[in-house]
């Protein structure tokens, strides 16, 4: 069965924003000020499709501040 990595990359972004107790406008605040200029409605639709870059998965991460990725079991 083949993974389905859209779903998985979104998955991995949901539960660190989770962790992090953040949400989309939140996110989108962060996300400005490391230059990144998108609003809370664009972010929230891009991480509910999962067919983001991979930039896009990285800024999130940097705005998150996050320094270790819980990826889970990779099938």
């Amino acid at each position: 069965m083949e993974r389905d990595w859209n779903r998985y990359a979104k998955g991995v972004l949901q539960a660190e924003m989770a962790r992090a107790q953040i949400k989309a406008p939140e996110l989108a605040r962060r996300l400005e000020e490391l230059g990144v200029e998108d609003n809370a409605r664009n972010v929230a639709n891009k991480i509910a499709r999962g067919s983001f870059s991979a930039a896009f998965f990285l800024q999130c991460l940097a705005a998150m501040e996050v320094r270790n990725l819980h990826l889970g079991e990779v099938e």
